[in-house]
């Protein structure tokens, strides 16, 4: 909550079984008194897994797109990530999913002094800035659109992450850092 002066803060996580639908039928338009709307038969065209991490001072997010969710992907991208940030101090905030807490993720950490990982509490990966990121990716971008393939998929999730990164600011609590203790303490 109080990190230290020029640190590098990176909220990190993984969006998984993002589906690439198509759907049988075109949207239909907005009307007046009327919600777009959609039918509710698809053809799936499999999932893909984003790990991604935003940077707390900018809002900036990095982002991989995979088709699988394993520790080597997840180590991966920590080697991105360190690469990005190379010779500065990282304090990585993350979930207590296993790929975050095993074995390989606790040999690579010994192996990069300069990362230190921050767990939420459990059952309050909410906590963590990253899904909010997910929630505005979800709302604006996976509800409603249409993709025919996972390579599709792909496409519009790396278009849309620079979108993003055009004009993202950073997010700010409006609970305030007592609040938020408070709500912590509680879970």
């Amino acid at each position: 909550m109080q990190p230290p002066e020029n640190a590098v803060v990176l909220c990190v996580d993984e969006k998984t079984g993002i589906q690439a639908l198509d759907r049988t039928q075109p949207m239909l338009p907005l009307r007046a008194k009327k919600a777009r709307c959609w039918t509710n038969e698809y053809v799936r065209h499999g999932t893909r897994t984003v790990l991604a991490s935003l940077e707390v001072k900018s809002g900036k997010v990095f982002a991989h797109v995979k088709e699988t969710r394993t520790s080597a992907d997840f180590l991966s991208f920590l080697d991105e990530l360190v690469k990005r940030y190379e010779d500065q101090r990282l304090y990585v905030v993350l979930d207590n999913l296993n790929t975050h807490k095993n074995e390989k993720a606790r040999n690579w950490l010994r192996l990069h002094p300069n990362v230190s990982f921050h767990y939420t509490p459990t059952h309050a990966s909410w906590v963590n800035l990253i899904e909010c990121f997910f929630s505005i990716l979800t709302r604006q971008g996976l509800q409603q659109s249409v993709h025919k393939s996972g390579q599709d998929l792909e496409r519009f999730l790396k278009a849309y992450f620079a979108k993003y990164n055009d004009h993202c600011q950073p997010f700010h609590w409006t609970k305030g850092p007592e609040k938020l203790q408070h709500i912590i303490e509680l879970t």
